[in-house]
């Protein structure tokens, strides 16, 4: 590890147990937990039943997880969502409510292509409050604060924003028109417009500027729009007079969606710094920690994105591409070459700023065709020297520049960023 603060990675029997990844992964004040199946741990097969059992079964894996390290489902701050069949939303919504009665974590929903497991219907993760911290810091009874605004469209099974410890997480926001409740008239660039704007009155109803967005996930209908969405993302960032000074961008992972609620053909989400904490920890002024945004001319680089940008005691890559950082074009080969090349600008990325890749705490992997899985994993354990980290693999309809697989990963920073 890269210093003093320890990253906790556990696995336990009373959820499936997964040869490339661990159930969680603890760091400082979050804890990570791998996509989840509706495999059942004891026969390691699918679930018998239609969508609800088998929403059932991945909501009870991780519960399992969640109470095998002594939390309960409520300490969940982020929950993503992979449907096969947009359709099936209202089924997994009756389930889901049954998990979160006193409270709802952000959420992000999304249908794809393809799963790892022929049969499955879905898979969800999870993103945990960790109060206690991990070694060696002490313990602490850190407060979750939950908010909404009337602002931005309300959500039945979500909340706006939720903030813990030092990062604010957003819930996905469709195109949706706060006022009416329904999807704006318009193509995808009024949508992605209402997107960022409905994030935007997020951060505004708390007091956060828009700048203190370190990482953004964009999911599109179409990815051919991509060019049409960037021309109107650029009007929002940079947003401030600081960040257009140093041409600060967030990390960005841009993703092709089967389906997306509602019909639309775009929806985002965002996490944010938190520069004063959560309760009790002192209130700061929010500019006393700082986001640390870095590039490296060893990785491809992007003027929409920054590769990685650290604040307190997480890192967040952008998702990287087969791209020869030399030539900036796909490497050739098969899925094997392409991922290895994926996997060796995330290594120069993070050795760029004096890491290595076992302060890996999460990894996301999209793949054009699920049956690379397999090829993909062997490249990937070569990697790691170490526990591997929480880990969650969809199947996507189309990759960016046409590739057949992209990463992105969140880092460990033990370090913290000034003045931490």
């Amino acid at each position: 590890m890269s210093s003093t603060i320890i990253k906790l990675s556990r696995n336990t029997e009373n959820a499936p147990v997964n040869s490339i990844s661990t159930q969680s992964v603890a760091f400082s004040h979050y804890n990570n937990i791998s996509a989840q199946l509706p495999v059942d741990s004891k026969t390691g097969a699918i679930v018998a039943g239609d969508i609800t059992e088998q929403a059932k079964q991945c909501f009870e894996n991780i519960k399992a997880i969640v109470e095998s390290i002594d939390h309960v489902m409520d300490d969940v701050v982020k929950i993503n969502i992979f449907l096969k069949n947009i359709s099936d939303i209202g089924a997994v919504d009756a389930v889901y409510a049954t998990f979160f009665q006193n409270y709802l974590p952000v959420r992000t929903t999304v249908a794809v292509a393809a799963l790892p497991l022929d049969g499955a219907l879905l898979q969800v993760d999870a993103l945990l409050s960790n109060g206690e911290g991990t070694a060696p810091q002490a313990p602490c009874d850190l407060v979750k604060v939950a908010k909404n605004t009337e602002n931005a469209p309300k959500s039945s099974v979500s909340t706006h924003t939720v903030a813990f410890s030092h990062y604010n997480n957003i819930s996905a926001q469709l195109p949706v028109d706060p006022a009416t409740g329904k999807l704006i008239a318009g193509s995808v660039k009024e949508q992605t417009g209402q997107c960022l704007k409905n994030i935007k009155a997020i951060l505004e109803s708390i007091d956060v500027p828009f700048d203190d967005i370190v990482k953004v996930n964009i999911f599109l209908k179409n990815l051919a729009d991509i060019d049409a969405v960037n021309e109107v993302y650029t009007t929002f960032f940079p947003d401030s007079s600081i960040a257009r000074a140093v041409a600060y961008v967030p990390a960005r992972t841009v993703i092709a969606a089967s389906a997306l609620p509602m019909d639309a053909l775009v929806q985002i989400d965002a996490v944010v710094s938190h520069g004063d904490g959560t309760p009790p920890q002192a209130v700061e002024d929010r500019h006393g920690i700082v986001i640390r945004a870095n590039n490296t001319e060893n990785a491809p680089k992007c003027a929409l994105s920054t590769q990685t940008v650290a604040f307190s005691h997480y890192n967040h890559l952008s998702a990287q591409l087969p791209v020869d950082p030399k030539t900036g074009a796909v490497v050739a080969g098969d899925v094997t070459e392409q991922a290895k090349q994926c996997l060796t600008n995330i290594k120069a990325i993070v050795e760029s700023i004096g890491h290595v890749m076992d302060d890996a705490v999460k990894i996301n992997i999209q793949l054009k065709n699920i049956a690379d899985i397999d090829a993909v994993n062997k490249v990937y354990t070569t990697f790691f020297n170490s526990d591997l980290p929480a880990r969650t693999t969809v199947g996507v309809s189309a990759i960016t520049m046409d590739a057949l697989v992209q990463i992105d990963t969140v880092i460990s920073n033990a370090e913290g960023t000034p003045p931490a």
